[in-house]
């Protein structure tokens, strides 16, 4: 896009407000007082998150946190003028507790088991809080999602002929495992609570354990599939909330109607697939739902589902630039919590610029700088990441990565905690844990011989 189409685009840009759990003031008060703090601005980073708003009364003893959110937009800032701002207020839920749905039968007496069919969680949920900026990918899949439901939304509201357009409200990811697929559902359930508050007042996930709806009585399980439906149903005909429905390993659900036609899969499976079609088609007249589906094997499912989903975005694994970014936010928390002194770790753009204009200085970590040092930690969690994608590594195994270098490399005993550091996660590390604290360069080894290791175990599988 050239710089006179930039000048004349208004990009959306969403700010986020949460508030403290037990604040009691309006949404609607807190909304216009943001508004008017944002007024004040110049220009605002995308993303960033905003400061200076503590020197209101009202938004200090209110708000936890400002959050200007990711955009489209290829401009790392924008001023005022270029921005069309969407502003979200919102008290996440404290509670953990899941209402759940059980799968037996009024009167099967419970011998099928006490295995969970769903639970419902209400949103947005203080658990899942971070979720959605810690999930790194390669392209825009999240920013995708989020315009998919906007989308769906402005047809809903325009009255749009469904004879003529149709869609299902069916999204389906599928991908190697450890992808986090089933976290990027949950974390888009999390996201559309807060995008959408100003329409809904509440907002619940409902995730089907799929593996329950199946019956050891033959000819149940649809019936076990219908019975799940008819809650969600309810819960959706609440039109004040909004509902989204994960549906994990949905090959479970839906595995390919050939084989039981050509019998080779219990007829049962034939039902299954049916009754979920079914109750599919019926819930895509409603505005106030979405189902989220997850598979590792998506050529086992049948392909009347596959067609359904009107967004089947494959997952893959990570990039070497987005293993960059999830092990600086790893070494990153780690050093805020005081377990790795602090040391400054270069973006991916610096650590890119890096990598074109010099290489690792080899020299000893007390004789440089801190702006070299910061070169060379950055270059070698790059050279990492890159032995980390040519072995595959998934999001879950990378994510692991600073937990085994500290037992197997590190050892425990060299990080001691004060009691200070124990009481809450928001809790800042102390000076006497920071003295302490053990080197970036020895967590980099560590990581490296672990890496290392594995490609050794992978050769001897193979």
């Amino acid at each position: 896009m050239n710089d006179v189409s930039m000048d004349r685009t208004k990009w959306t840009v969403h700010v986020e407000v949460r508030l403290k759990p037990r604040a009691a003031a309006r949404f609607e008060t807190i909304r216009s007082l943001v508004s008017s703090y944002i007024a004040s601005f110049e220009r605002i980073a995308i993303p960033s998150t905003l400061q200076g708003w503590n020197d209101i009364p009202e938004l200090s003893s209110s708000v936890e946190r400002i959050v200007a959110c990711e955009s489209p937009c290829p401009s790392p800032s924008l001023t005022l003028d270029q921005m069309s701002l969407q502003i979200h207020v919102y008290q996440p839920s404290q509670s953990d507790s899941f209402e759940e749905f059980s799968n037996s039968t009024p009167d099967s007496g419970g011998d099928d088991g006490d295995t969970m069919a769903a639970s419902v969680c209400e949103l947005p949920n203080i658990g899942w809080e971070g979720l959605w900026d810690s999930l790194i990918y390669a392209d825009d899949i999240k920013l995708k999602l989020l315009d998919y439901i906007h989308a769906t939304l402005v047809f809903s509201d325009a009255n749009v002929d469904f004879n003529l357009i149709c869609w299902n409200r069916v999204v389906l990811l599928h991908g190697p495992p450890g992808t986090g697929k089933t976290s990027l559902c949950r974390a888009l359930a999390q996201k559309l609570s807060i995008r959408l508050s100003h329409r809904y007042s509440h907002a619940r996930l409902l995730e089907i354990n799929s593996h329950s709806l199946f019956s050891r009585w033959f000819s149940e399980s649809g019936k076990l599939v219908q019975r799940l439906f008819n809650s969600i149903t309810e819960l959706v005909d609440d039109e004040d909330g909004f509902v989204v429905v994960l549906i994990d390993e949905v090959e479970s659900l839906t595995a390919a109607r050939a084989g039981a036609m050509a019998g080779t899969e219990p007829s049962d499976g034939l039902r299954v697939v049916n009754a979920l079609l079914t109750q599919l088609d019926k819930l895509k007249h409603r505005k106030n739902v979405l189902i989220m589906s997850t598979s590792n094997l998506v050529k086992a499912i049948d392909c009347a589902f596959v067609d359904r989903a009107d967004i089947v975005q494959y997952v893959d694994l990570p990039s070497r630039e987005a293993i960059y970014e999830i092990l600086r936010t790893c070494v990153c928390e780690i050093m805020q919590k005081g377990i790795i002194s602090v040391t400054g770790v270069p973006t991916l753009k610096q650590v890119q610029m890096y990598e074109l204009s010099s290489k690792t200085d080899q020299t000893s970590k007390s004789s440089v700088d801190a702006h070299q040092r910061s070169k060379n930690v950055g270059l070698r969690l790059l050279a990492l990441a890159a032995q980390c994608r040519a072995q595959g590594m998934s999001g879950r195994a990378l994510r692991r990565l600073p937990v085994i270098a500290m037992a197997r490399f590190i050892g425990v005993g060299n990080v001691t905690f004060s009691s200070s550091t124990t009481k809450g996660p928001n809790t800042e590390p102390s000076a006497s844990l920071q003295t302490g604290a053990v080197q970036v360069e020895q967590w980099l080894d560590g990581m490296e011989a672990i890496v290392k290791d594995k490609a050794k175990e992978l050769d001897r599988l193979a």
